[in-house]
C-alpha cells in the first residue's frame, strides 16, 4: 500500500496553493491557482465562491500531473485561510452572495458605530483587536443588516472563507479560534462568541458556526466533494488556522518565547505567547494561535513592497532581486549614512501613521543604487526592531527570529536583519510556510503526532543561521536611532502634507 500523505490547502487573498506531504515534512508536489479580486464599487472587494471551488479542484488534479504522488495516498487535509472574509449561507448550505473579501472597506460606517458603542478599550479586551476597522466581520455583518437585509434575513449562518469551505467537504459548519479571533465577535478569552456584541449587529449564535481547536479530526470527506476533488470519501478533513498561525507554526514558532516574520509585500510579525495578553498601550493585537491554549501576538508592518517598488520603478532594466541583493552586499553596513524611511503607504505598526510617508536621508553623490538597496532592506529590519522593542517592553522575550516568505531567500537581507537585532536569524527549508503548518494539523488530526510540537519536531527544518556580525553593532545602533529620530522630525511634515492632500 502506498505511504499515505497529507494535503494541505494554503487559501491566500489572489491565489490557492495546494500541497501534499510526506510524514517527514517533505513536499512531495504543490500546484498554485490564481483568481482576480471583484472591485464592484470603490472600497469594496468580493470573490464568487465558485471562484475559490474550482481554484481548488483545478489545483487538486494538477498535484497529480507529474506522477509524484497519487490521490489515492492522501489520507487527510487542513487548511490555512486569509481571514476576515464573509460568507452567508441559506438553510442549505448555499452560499446568498458572492464573498466579501478581507481587504473590503465598505463597512466604515458600521466601525465607526460600534466603536462608539462599546469603545476601543472594551473591544481590544474581549476579542484582542486593538480597534474595531472595517475589515472584521463584526462591521460587515452589521452592513450587510443595514444594506443588503434580504440577504441577512435569509442567512441561516455566517462562515468565515475557511468555514465555508469546511462545511463544503464535510456538510459539518465548524470554525477554529485562530481565525475567529478578528472576527471581533468572539471572546479571545472565554473561547465563547461575545453575547452584546451579537446583539448589537443582529445575528444569533445560533448563525455562527461551531469553535473547534486547530487540527481537530472533523469527519470524512463527504461523497459529492470527493467525486468533485478526485479523492477518497475517507480522507479525514480537520480544522485548519490562519495563514499566519499556520506559518508560525510551519517554521516552528510553537512555544511561548517563539518569533516568526514572514515578509512578503508587507511583514507579519507573530511572538507566541502562553495566555491572552494586552498591550497597555492599546497596539498590539493578540490572536489565538495554532495550538490549543497558546496566543500570539500577531500584527502587520512594511516589507518587500518597497524593495519591489525600487527594482519596477528605479533599478537598471531587468534587475531581479538577487541583483540588487549583489549589489546591496557590495556596500558597507550602514550603507554610507544613508537613511530609509520606507513608509511608502503609511506606517504599519508599531507607528501606525497613515499619514507617513517615505524618503532618504544623508543622500548624497556618492551613493548609488547599491546604497539605497542596502538602506531599504536595513530600513525594513529597524522596522522589525520598533516592533521587538515593543515586544521586549510587554515582557516577550526573544532569542532568535524565525524567517519565512520570499524575503528569506535573501541572504543579505537576512545577515542585515540579525546585525540590526542582534540576535540570530534562522531561515527554513520551507519559506512559504503557511502550508507546511496546514499539513502539520492535518497530521495531528490524523494521529500521526499527538501535537504540533511533536509534528514541528519532524516536519520543520532549519535552512541556514545568521549570527549577528558584532563589527557592524555599533553603526546599526546609529543608524537605527536616526532612523527612529528622522520619522518623529518628520512627523510634522508628514501631517501637513497629508492634511494639504486631503
Amino acid at each position: 500500500m502506498p505511504e499515505s500523505l497529507v494535503l494541505a490547502v494554503d487559501l491566500g487573498t489572489t491565489a490557492l496553493k495546494c500541497a501534499v506531504y510526506d510524514r517527514d515534512g517533505r513536499c512531495v508536489s504543490e500546484a498554485t491557482r490564481e483568481y482576480v479580486l471583484q472591485t464592484p464599487r470603490p472600497g469594496w472587494v468580493e470573490v464568487p465562491c465558485a471562484t475559490y471551488w474550482d481554484a481548488l479542484r483545478t489545483a487538486i488534479t494538477d498535484l497529480w500531473r507529474g506522477g509524484a504522488a497519487d490521490a489515492e495516498q492522501v489520507a487527510a487535509i487542513a487548511i490555512s485561510a486569509q481571514g476576515e472574509t464573509l460568507v452567508p449561507v441559506d438553510a442549505s448550505g448555499r452560499e446568498l452572495r458572492d464573498a466579501i473579501v478581507w481587504l473590503d472597506a465598505r463597512a466604515q460606517s458600521e466601525a465607526d458605530e460600534l466603536t462608539a458603542r462599546f469603545g476601543t478599550e472594551t473591544i481590544y479586551a474581549v476579542t484582542g483587536q486593538p480597534e474595531m476597522l472595517a475589515t472584521w466581520p463584526a462591521a460587515k455583518l452589521l452592513w450587510l443588516a443595514r444594506h443588503e437585509p434580504a440577504i441577512a434575513a435569509a442567512t441561516a449562518r455566517h462562515l468565515l472563507i475557511e468555514d465555508w469551505l469546511l462545511f463544503r467537504l464535510t456538510g459539518e459548519y465548524v470554525t477554529e479560534g485562530s481565525l475567529a479571533t478578528s472576527t471581533c465577535y468572539w471572546d479571545f478569552r472565554t473561547k465563547r462568541w461575545w453575547p452584546e456584541m451579537l446583539d448589537a449587529i443582529e445575528v444569533s449564535a445560533d448563525q455562527l458556526p461551531t469553535v473547534l481547536e486547530p487540527g481537530a479530526p472533523i469527519g470524512p470527506l463527504r461523497g459529492a466533494a470527493a467525486r468533485e476533488l478526485g479523492l477518497g470519501d475517507d480522507v479525514l478533513v480537520c480544522a485548519g488556522a490562519l495563514d499566519q498561525a499556520c506559518g508560525a507554526i510551519g517554521g516552528g514558532n510553537i512555544a511561548p518565547g517563539g518569533f516568526s516574520e514572514n515578509t512578503g509585500a508587507a511583514i507579519a510579525l507573530c511572538a507566541t505567547i502562553d495566555g491572552p495578553r494586552l498591550d497597555p498601550a492599546g497596539a498590539m493585537p493578540c490572536h489565538y494561535h495554532a495550538m490549543p491554549d497558546t496566543y500570539m501576538f500577531h500584527t502587520f508592518t512594511g516589507g518587500g513592497i518597497v524593495l519591489r517598488w525600487f527594482r519596477d520603478q528605479l533599478a537598471a532594466a531587468g534587475e531581479s532581486y538577487d541583483d540588487l541583493g549583489t549589489r546591496a552586499a557590495a556596500v558597507p553596513a550602514g550603507a554610507d549614512g544613508l537613511i530609509m524611511l520606507p513608509h511608502l503607504q503609511g506606517a504599519m505598526a508599531p507607528e501606525n501613521d497613515d499619514a507617513a510617508r517615505g524618503a532618504l536621508i544623508g543622500l548624497t553623490l556618492a551613493h548609488g543604487r547599491g546604497h539605497i538597496a542596502r538602506a531599504i532592506m536595513e530600513s525594513v529590519a529597524f522596522i522589525v526592531r520598533r516592533n521587538l522593542d515593543v515586544l521586549r517592553g510587554l515582557g516577550v522575550e526573544i532569542d532568535a527570529v524565525r524567517a519565512l516568505g520570499g524575503g528569506s531567500r535573501s541572504a543579505v537581507w537576512k545577515q542585515i536583519e540579525a546585525d540590526v537585532l542582534g540576535v540570530p536569524v534562522v531561515t527554513m527549508t520551507h519559506p512559504d510556510a503557511g502550508a507546511l503548518g496546514a499539513a502539520m494539523l492535518a497530521g495531528v488530526g490524523l494521529g500521526w503526532w499527538p501535537d504540533v510540537a511533536s509534528a514541528a519536531r519532524t516536519m520543520v527544518r532549519e535552512n541556514r543561521v545568521f549570527e549577528p556580525n558584532s563589527a557592524n553593532a555599533g553603526v546599526y545602533e546609529d543608524n537605527y536611532g536616526a532612523y527612529v529620530a528622522s520619522y518623529e522630525a518628520l512627523r510634522p511634515v508628514f501631517n501637513r502634507t497629508a492634511n494639504a492632500a486631503s
